[in-house]
């Protein structure tokens, strides 16, 4: 049975989709960007900044579901300029010291909101 995410600790969708779905033990978070859920704005500053606040929204989604970064199994990792990979990575990296998850890294034409980073998540009980 499907069933729907969603917590005040991200921000809420800015479109036609849940945070996130769980499904027969898989959780399938939406790609999430820099936004603060407390003040519903983009966060001032860079890619660094920006993938911090992006990870802090995943963990807030994984946390109402009862999952964690332990679970994660894939991300997919979007970037308004692969020259923001590098910046990207170390902060990305803090969230899974041991066993990472698989992942694919994109450069895009645009972001939603103009943001610099948006990562979606699955994980798995």
């Amino acid at each position: 049975m499907k069933r729907i995410i969603s917590t005040k600790n991200a921000p809420a969708a800015i479109g036609p989709y849940s945070q996130a779905i769980e499904i027969n033990g898989t959780l399938y978070v939406s790609g999430q960007i820099p936004i603060n859920p407390a003040t519903g704005k983009v966060v001032e500053g860079g890619i660094t900044e920006q993938t911090s606040q992006v990870m802090k929204n995943i963990e807030a989604i994984l946390t109402e579901a009862g999952y964690s970064f332990a679970d994660v199994v894939k991300s997919t990792c979007l970037l308004s300029d692969m020259a923001n990979f590098k910046a990207m990575n170390e902060v990305y990296g803090k969230c899974y010291a041991e066993n990472p998850p698989a992942r694919a890294a994109f450069a895009v034409k645009e972001l939603p909101l103009g943001v610099l980073v948006e990562i979606e998540t699955v994980a798995v009980k």
